[in-house]
């Protein structure tokens, strides 16, 4: 019963949140321009269906009316109508759903995989702190923050091609696939069989997960050989050890669990920027995923599709913060979420 009481006050909070961040971004979407300028560059648009179609959208009423009707529409399951030209009158919600599930399939694999290794990378790293896989482990983190993600995303789908090329000199394109590792969006991949789908898939999703996970690899290791050089220090470790216990018992048995409590942290926030910021791997990567769809929406200036983007987004930020604080209880038992 507490759990739910302590899930039911966090939502309680985090409602406000989300009203005035919609509020506030609704002002700055609804500033950008005139959501209808392309329709009115149209000449064979008449201004009689120009003004039915501001008052079917509300663009003839004032900011503070038009938010709290997009609000009354969004909460009762209507997401708004497109309208950017070449794609009129389309609902928004199939649009930004469809979006945001090719997205999170491809974020949530890439983040998981980077904080597993992550936490077994930085775990080594200060349990033989100061030793050669150490400053391996710290070189390679440092190497990768340097690099921006695009320049990661271009030189592995500059390899990806010449790697695809061997295989098909070695004769293997019959069993790997051909092209093995996809450069591109696999929406239309087709497979023949549970192998080359298999083979396929992994070949689709490899480079831009390797992608996404170069930084927030480097990140999560990073922070979690800082927390656990800190836990390994505390009074509690030193006296489990005065009193003999092995090093292995004293690290996965008192160290480890308050050690993960930053990087779970570190990892509710960064899911959420990831997934906003997916933009440039998707780009590079030809994936229509929610990236790809803000910047149609910002260069169309396509209102509705801005704010259905915006709310997805601060939901996923959300619901990722309260998975955190769930953790802390489950990491620290001292933690109580009544």
């Amino acid at each position: 019963m507490n759990l739910v009481i302590y899930i039911l006050r966090r939502l309680a909070i985090s409602i406000p949140v989300l009203l005035v961040g919609t509020f506030l971004c609704f002002v700055m979407v609804a500033g950008t321009g005139d959501p209808l300028g392309e329709l009115r560059q149209n000449p064979t648009i008449s201004k009689e269906a120009l003004a039915a179609t501001a008052a079917k959208l509300g663009l003839d009423q004032g900011i503070v009316p038009r938010y709290f009707t997009w609000l009354g529409d969004f909460l009762s399951g209507n997401w708004g109508i497109s309208i950017a030209q070449g794609n009129a009158l389309a609902p928004v919600a199939p649009k930004v759903m469809a979006a945001f599930a090719v997205t999170l399939k491809l974020v949530v694999g890439a983040e998981i995989l980077a904080l597993i290794i992550g936490i077994i990378v930085g775990v080594l790293a200060a349990v033989k702190q100061y030793s050669i896989w150490d400053y391996l482990a710290t070189t390679l983190a440092f190497l990768l923050f340097s690099m921006p993600i695009f320049c990661v995303a271009i030189v592995l789908k500059r390899y990806a091609i010449e790697i695809n090329g061997w295989v098909r000199d070695l004769g293997l394109s019959d069993v790997l696939g051909n092209p093995w590792l996809r450069t591109t969006s696999p929406e239309q991949l087709k497979t023949d069989g549970v192998g080359d789908f298999i083979t396929s898939t992994i070949g689709a999703y490899l480079l831009p997960t390797l992608s996404i996970m170069a930084i927030s690899f480097a990140a999560y290791s990073r922070f979690q050989r800082a927390s656990m050089l800190e836990v390994m220090n505390s009074d509690y470790v030193r006296t489990a050890r005065a009193k003999g216990l092995g090093n292995g018992r004293v690290i996965f048995r008192h160290a480890f669990r308050n050690a993960l409590i930053p990087v779970s942290t570190l990892f509710s926030v960064n899911f959420g920027s990831v997934l906003a910021g997916a933009i440039i791997t998707e780009t590079v990567f030809n994936w229509h995923g929610m990236g790809t769809l803000l910047v149609e929406a910002v260069s169309k200036n396509d209102t509705q599709v801005m704010m259905g983007w915006l709310v997805v987004i601060a939901s996923s930020v959300i619901v990722a913060n309260l998975i955190a604080d769930l953790m802390y209880g489950i990491l620290d038992p001292r933690i109580r979420v009544g």
